[in-house]
């Protein structure tokens, strides 16, 4: 099934690394246009179709200044990937443990970023009466954990609740927001396995598919929802974990 997309612009944060990174190479190749907004530059060669704007995802400022650059030179935004995202296994501690201002920053990167972005973006897609939000979420955001990432899994779950209202609130104007759920993926935030490769090796013992998951996984189903293929799913989730979440 060959993908079709009705868009050229999108703007993806927290795309210079993991699922985000491999989300702008494959809207890079459709020649759609894409922004990444990161706090590091992505590793990659020159490409005509990708643009970078260093900002701190924390910083409102910031965020408007690189959205609007990119408007002003583009004229247009139709895709929004929300794909920014912390976990500080070292500082994302219980709640008895954890520092307020952690709590803060994780939550400022992981979901306040997407209002931001939201707040700037949505106006122009009203306008054009057409756009595709992808949410990248987590499976985490499903049940509590034995494990202390409170303000990770907190924030993920209140990433599901915006993007529903988003879904809602905006299909009279031909926009639509969708969530996807990843479970364990091999990118960057997961360096412990490095350290510890037997835990990766436990892990894909419970996972069904006997494997985890990889960036172009995630960003093979982000690219679905973008597309007209798509054009009646709004308002959802979609879990992508080889089968974790359905184990008895």
């Amino acid at each position: 099934m060959k993908l079709i997309f009705k868009g050229k612009v999108a703007v993806v944060t927290g795309g210079s690394g993991g699922i985000g990174l491999d989300v702008s190479k494959k809207l890079a190749k459709l020649k759609i246009k894409v922004l990444i907004l990161d706090i590091n530059k992505p590793n990659i060669s020159k490409n005509k179709f990708i643009y970078f704007e260093k900002v701190d995802l924390s910083n409102e400022n910031e965020i408007n200044q690189a959205i609007n650059k990119f408007i002003k030179k583009e004229k247009r935004i139709d895709y929004i990937v929300n794909a920014a995202g912390v976990l500080w296994f070292d500082k994302d501690l219980g709640l008895e443990k954890i520092k307020n201002d952690i709590w803060d920053k994780v939550f400022s990167i992981n979901l306040k970023s997407m209002l931001i972005v939201l707040k700037k973006i949505l106006p122009k897609m009203k306008k054009n009466k057409f756009g595709s939000i992808v949410n990248i979420s987590s499976i985490d955001a499903l049940s509590g954990d034995d494990k202390p990432q409170e303000a990770y899994g907190a924030s993920k779950a209140a990433m599901i609740r915006l993007s529903k209202s988003i879904a809602i609130q905006y299909a009279n104007k031909n926009i639509r927001s969708n969530s996807i759920l990843p479970g364990p993926v091999d990118t960057p935030m997961q360096k412990r396995w490095g350290k510890n490769p037997n835990a990766k090796k436990n892990l894909t013992k419970i996972i069904p598919l006997q494997r985890v998951g990889k960036p172009e996984n995630i960003a093979d189903t982000v690219l679905f929802l973008l597309s007209e293929q798509s054009c009646f799913i709004t308002g959802t989730e979609i879990i992508v974990d080889g089968g974790l979440k359905a184990r008895p």
